[in-house]
């Protein structure tokens, strides 16, 4: 299956949109840990599709990968076994391998003045860590310098926060409450060829096939397969989104509150978000601040009724944003509804990776202690 192209309290500027870029870009050793992953994959695409100036490609993975081949700009790669011995000569490792790998081979990678960017949740909440979305916070990259570690945030996370982000800058929210609608492509490649499975077998009258969630899938949706804190009944994804926000934005009083939901989707997430603000904002001053904003496309038509779909979003960079209205039961101006739709394993991940990784070769290059 082609997992790449499915139907397809301190105030900062937008980085991303202002930083002045370096010119020229040294090419550079890299590494891919998980290589054989649907989010494996997208890195690999992207790497080619911006160019990424890449000296060495390494593909590690499982013993159980070893020895595969995978397509890289006209070549074949062999995938290798994710050992200590891995990081030696490279400069970069994008970590999409799990959180147990990560913690075992994460810190070993950094001891050998190999920067990780981790796409799991083992380093989130370390403070020696950056928790990093560059339209965000790229200016946290540097507090990587002794870890040598980058936390990639989990996915609804960073769709949240890249469009989140710049309204708060202009009224400064209290409280953000967010519903998601998360898609396959969350719980890994087996689960998206699991819901296409499904598919299949509902056509045919087969028996469904439940190894992944256990339970039908297509057709249906339920809380997100996560463990429940049973203190407060939140689970670990929803617990993700408050914490790590706090960090992102450096606001450790902001309210946050989540409800995530699996939903019989391939690849793009989508939420809905409700902002409480400080100050006094019109719908109209959203979407010119929202127009402007990186990473982030308006798709909101109220004539046509169209708005962000998980469809139109997949295989997009750029996070899609709808149904912008004044919320009627706060006071005037003092809070904002709206509907974003983004593709989970290219921005909610891989894509996030990336430009940390540009983000890094253009502005903060002493972390790279090898070059």
């Amino acid at each position: 299956m082609n997992f790449s192209r499915l139907a397809v309290s301190r105030v900062r500027v937008p980085v991303m949109a202002t930083r002045s870029m370096s010119t020229s870009r040294p090419s550079i050793n890299i590494a891919i840990a998980g290589a054989t992953g649907a989010v494996g994959q997208e890195l690999l695409e992207l790497l080619e599709e911006r160019n990424f100036p890449v000296k060495s490609l390494k593909l590690l993975a499982s013993a159980r990968s070893a020895g595969k081949k995978i397509p890289f700009i006209g070549k074949e790669l062999t995938v290798e076994e994710l050992t200590e011995d891995s990081f030696d000569d490279v400069d970069i490792a994008f970590f999409s391998a799990g959180g147990s790998q990560s913690r075992k081979f994460g810190p070993v990678a950094g001891k050998k003045s190999c920067l990780v960017i981790d796409n799991s949740s083992a380093f989130r909440m370390d403070p020696a860590c950056p928790l990093v979305v560059p339209e965000v916070n790229a200016d946290a990259i540097p507090d990587a310098k002794e870890s040598m570690i980058i936390a990639n945030p989990n996915c609804s996370t960073i769709i949240m926060n890249t469009v989140v982000w710049p309204i708060h800058q202009k009224a400064k929210c209290k409280r953000v409450v967010v519903s998601t609608y998360q898609a396959a492509s969350g719980a890994g490649a087996q689960a998206m060829a699991e819901l296409e499975q499904q598919a299949k077998d509902w056509v045919k009258g087969d028996a469904i096939t439940q190894d992944i969630f256990g339970r039908q899938y297509i057709w249906n949706l339920f809380s997100h397969n996560s463990d429940i804190d049973p203190e407060t009944g939140y689970n670990e994804e929803e617990l993700k989104m408050v914490k790590e926000t706090k960090k992102i934005f450096s606001e450790p009083d902001i309210a946050v509150t989540a409800t995530c939901i699996r939903v019989p989707v391939l690849r793009a997430h989508c939420e809905a978000i409700n902002l409480e603000l400080e100050s006094s904002v019109s719908e109209e001053e959203v979407k010119e601040i929202l127009a402007k904003a990186p990473g982030v496309e308006l798709a909101d038509n109220r004539a046509d009724n169209a708005f962000p779909e998980p469809l139109d979003a997949s295989g997009k960079d750029d996070i899609l944003v709808g149904r912008i209205r004044s919320d009627v039961s706060q006071p005037k101006g003092q809070g904002i509804e709206m509907f974003v739709a983004g593709d989970q394993i290219r921005k909610g991940a891989a894509l996030n990776a990336v430009q940390i990784a540009e983000e890094v070769l253009d502005n903060y290059r002493e972390l790279l202690k090898k070059i």
